[in-house]
């Protein structure tokens, strides 16, 4: 394939869509997103209910880079989720937890500040007799709603998820549903 015909996108995929371009039960998905090229194929998912970075490229040397586990790789979510957790149960995220009958790898997991961020449409469901906080999550691997699983195997659901960062590639001031290319420097960074 020629160079000048690969693309690399980033997008901030919006709440309520799927990852992918099509759904036979015409789901919102990638295709009713404007301004995304035809010719690329998102690299790995953020489930449905999830928002935030998704990297779309037609490099198919990249594709494989990125999704090989072997290849472990830092991803960032900012997640909301009900309760406050202590640091007993943080140090077991951090740790790896039981999920699915195997144990994850280590994670980052720190409380934060809330983040400014928009307000997610629909909302998230408030409930005025459970407090909630907002965590930090870096993991390294990328098994089904493996953020999630770990948040409520802790005994914190979470209520909203946004990936943030994919090894060096971050979200930045995107909003729900733009997109931008990635730099010469980016991809050869993303590369490595």
């Amino acid at each position: 394939m020629n160079e000048k015909k690969l693309k690399y996108i980033v997008l901030h995929k919006p709440y309520g869509y799927l990852s992918q371009f099509t759904d036979k039960l015409n789901r919102k998905n990638l295709s009713h997103i404007k301004n995304i090229p035809k010719e690329v194929y998102p690299i790995g998912r953020l489930d449905m209910d999830s928002e935030g970075l998704l990297l779309l490229s037609n490099d198919k040397l990249l594709v494989d880079h990125l999704l090989n586990p072997n290849n472990s790789h830092e991803k960032e979510y900012l997640a909301q989720v009900e309760g406050i957790p202590t640091e007993e149960k943080m140090n077991k995220y951090r740790s790896g937890l039981i999920i699915e009958n195997q144990k994850t790898l280590p994670a980052q997991i720190e409380i934060i500040n809330s983040p400014n961020l928009p307000e997610r449409i629909p909302p998230i469901r408030k409930r005025m007799s459970i407090p909630d906080c907002w965590l930090k999550i870096v993991i390294t691997e990328g098994r089904n709603r493996q953020v999630r699983k770990m948040t409520a195997a802790i005994g914190h659901p979470t209520l909203r998820l946004i990936r943030v960062r994919i090894k060096n590639i971050t979200l930045g001031d995107l909003k729900a549903g733009e997109i931008r290319e990635l730099n010469k420097i980016e991809i050869i960074k993303l590369k490595k």
